[in-house]
């Protein structure tokens, strides 16, 4: 089954409330409606609502149905203000902690925090900082998770007959190995929401001690953190991507290695070389790359690109609606 189709199915009919703060964007906005439409999510807005629901209008869409907040004048304030001075331990006044509030990310953030929705999509409009910012603050992470990273789902052929996890390709610069074993274990959850089943490879210069050097003795201990962790999890590493992904070069490089040739969960060492190999997949190898979906978080909060359309906007509030579900 077309993986978004399967994704569909899971979270049709079970109410779900996706707020995105950035209302009054014709990305967010036909995206919000077409998820309406096709009765997956109600979306929940944030800003004046004259204005939002005017810019609805404007461009034919019917307000009703939609959820819209105004930070200015809504009736939950004095309690989100209330619970953002625990979530912050003392770390801000009251009168900070309302002039904080009143930022769509931080208003967003606290309504799924306060269950009254079920997670959000930002980052059309706002920087990576703006949205993850307030979700490490309020939403925090999951137990035993020090760290929040991004994966993206890459996707190739008829019927997504070919689909990978690529992580992290946009939160940590670089990571320790502590970070980089809890992206690996973020990441093999990420890939069971697609159906994978994840066979997660840690990727590297270097095959099995074919190459010294501090960045391979990361890749090493990560790899160690995560089978001792976590011995459900089938991961092997430090491999190169050739000896992970080719069976061919798998039997030659790392013959003894359940993961090495069948990868489909690919953790990349550094920011820089994620970032690099899931544009290369984009751009030459024609893989759709969707995301980047935050991990490790308590609740569903979702990063998109700025330079992201309309359809990008859809899949990752599917996801992100998905994702709610567990």
């Amino acid at each position: 089954m077309e993986l978004f189709e399967s994704l569909k199915q899971k979270i049709s009919g079970k109410g779900l409330q996706i707020v995105f703060p950035e209302g009054t964007d014709a990305r967010v906005l036909g995206a919000a409606n077409r998820l309406y439409a096709d009765k997956l999510i109600t979306p929940v807005f944030i800003g004046n609502i004259s204005e939002v629901t005017g810019t609805l209008i404007s461009r034919g869409i019917n307000p009703e149905g939609f959820q819209i907040y105004d930070p200015l004048n809504c009736s939950r304030f004095e309690k989100m203000v209330e619970i953002f001075i625990e979530r912050r331990k003392g770390k801000v006044t009251e009168e900070q902690a309302r002039e904080i509030l009143k930022d769509p990310n931080y208003f967003g953030t606290m309504l799924v925090h306060m269950g009254i929705a079920d997670g959000m999509v930002s980052g059309a409009v706002h920087s990576t900082a703006d949205t993850v910012r307030p979700a490490l603050q309020i939403i925090k992470t999951k137990p035993g998770v020090k760290s929040v990273s991004g994966a993206f789902i890459m996707v190739r052929g008829r019927d997504d007959n070919e689909k990978y996890i690529f992580g992290d390709c946009a939160i940590n610069i670089n990571p320790d190995a502590k970070t980089l074993a809890d992206i690996a274990v973020a990441s093999a959850e990420t890939a069971k929401l697609f159906n994978i089943e994840p066979k997660v490879a840690m990727l590297s210069f270097s095959t099995k001690g074919s190459g010294k050097s501090d960045d391979v003795t990361k890749v090493v201990e990560a790899t160690a953190l995560v089978k001792e962790a976590h011995p459900e999890i089938d991961v092997d590493g430090e491999l190169q991507f050739d000896a992970a992904f080719s069976p061919a070069v798998a039997r030659q490089k790392a013959p003894e290695s359940s993961v090495a040739g069948h990868s489909n969960v690919f953790i990349f060492p550094d920011i820089q070389s994620g970032n690099i190999g899931y544009k290369i997949a984009q751009r030459l190898g024609n893989f759709e790359a969707i995301g980047p979906i935050l991990q490790g978080l308590n609740a569903p909060i979702s990063d998109l690109s700025r330079g992201s359309n309309e359809e990008d906007v859809y899949k990752l509030a599917i996801i992100t609606a998905a994702q709610a579900l567990k």
